[in-house]
């Protein structure tokens, strides 16, 4: 399974247009090589960087029952039927880069699962990842950078 962005290459600064003090809308993402068995995609965006100055990994976008057919997320959108998640922001949907100490790396999850979730849009990145503990079918990830202002 793979997962792209247009906007930027692994490994790559992410445009800032995309960060939170910006237009602070998701990049768009190109899925491939989704497995058949497949029943729902999650995906998640966080910030393992943030450690330091925040005392934890900050999560910036978690989403999740995306129909397994989906070949891209638009930018500034999510697919029909998905459902966005709280973030560290203390809000639903994407909330961009915000680095306040220096260049941070962001990190692009996403997972094929043998299911759909059944969680409220109030759940955040961990009651997804407890929904999805052994119903991973496979993972893609994409690494983008960051730098502040």
């Amino acid at each position: 399974m793979e997962l792209r962005s247009s906007a930027f290459d692994e490994g790559e600064a992410i445009p800032k247009k995309y960060g939170y003090g910006e237009d602070n809308v998701n990049p768009p993402m190109e899925i491939a090589g989704v497995p058949d068995e497949a029943e729902s995609l999650a995906l998640v965006m966080d910030d393992p960087d943030a450690v330091k100055p925040a005392g934890k990994v900050w999560d910036h976008w978690v989403v999740w029952n995306i129909p397994p057919k989906t070949d891209a997320i638009e930018e500034d959108s999510v697919p029909p039927d998905s459902v966005e998640g709280m973030t560290d922001y203390r809000q639903r949907g994407y909330g961009g880069p915000n680095p306040p100490d220096g260049v941070h790396s962001y990190r692009f999850r996403l997972f094929a699962l043998d299911c759909s979730l059944d969680l409220p849009s109030s759940a955040g990145k961990d009651d997804l990842e407890r929904a999805i503990e052994g119903h991973v079918l496979e993972k893609a990830e994409l690494y983008g950078t960051y730098a502040p202002r």
